[in-house]
């Protein structure tokens, strides 16, 4: 438990020096190396003992500024609360908060933002694109989930989407790990050519 608590710390410390930075491109190459760090040696890793004896570092698109927008947050929607069953993590319940409108190089689209139920609770935002199955995780990637740390800013009804910064769950790497995935209602009809790749591909 104290090797999770110092992960969760780690990644917490990581995201807060990306909110307070100057240059979101320089913060992006610290926030690799450390992410490679953590994946390579932390007993929290993703990764298991083989993969770790194998890793090279994380793979990402090349940082490009477009991909970051700040959104206004639109908070009329339907808050219905959703359930899902990770087997031996139990379940896993989160609302619909709010959404997103935002327009990229690639497209204009919209996501649900979601609220992570139980003690403290969190945001989470997970997304898929069109990148999904050949360059990013099939299922999809995170944004936020501000419970493990990633938060990459919110002020007052607007927040930073940073697409460079949107990572893969867990359960990409490992089947060990079961992670709730995006919705139909966060799969965007369009590419998003930003942020962390596949391991291997």
């Amino acid at each position: 438990m104290f090797d999770l608590l110092d992960y969760r710390r780690r990644v917490s410390t990581l995201y807060a020096a990306v909110r307070q930075a100057n240059n979101p491109q320089s913060a992006w190459v610290d926030f690799r190396q450390e992410r490679d760090s953590l994946f390579a040696s932390h007993p929290q890793s993703a990764l298991d003992a083989a993969q770790k004896a194998v890793f090279t570092g994380l793979r990402y698109y090349d940082y490009d500024p477009v991909f970051r927008v700040i959104a206004q947050i639109d908070t009329n929607v339907n808050p219905d609360v959703l359930d899902v069953d990770l087997g031996d993590d139990g379940h896993f319940q989160y609302k619909r908060i709010g959404q997103v409108h935002f327009t990229l190089p690639t497209g204009s689209g919209t996501l649900t933002l979601f609220w992570i139920m139980g003690y403290g609770g969190g945001l989470f935002l997970p997304f898929g694109d069109t990148t999904n199955r050949h360059a990013t995780y099939g299922a999809g990637r995170y944004l936020y989930d501000t419970i493990k740390g990633a938060d990459l800013g919110t002020q007052d009804d607007r927040i930073v989407l940073d697409f460079n910064f949107a990572y893969n769950p867990s359960c990409s790497y490992n089947s060990r790990w079961v992670c709730p995935l995006a919705l139909s209602e966060n799969r965007l009809p369009f590419p998003i050519p930003a942020g962390e790749q596949l391991l291997d591909r």
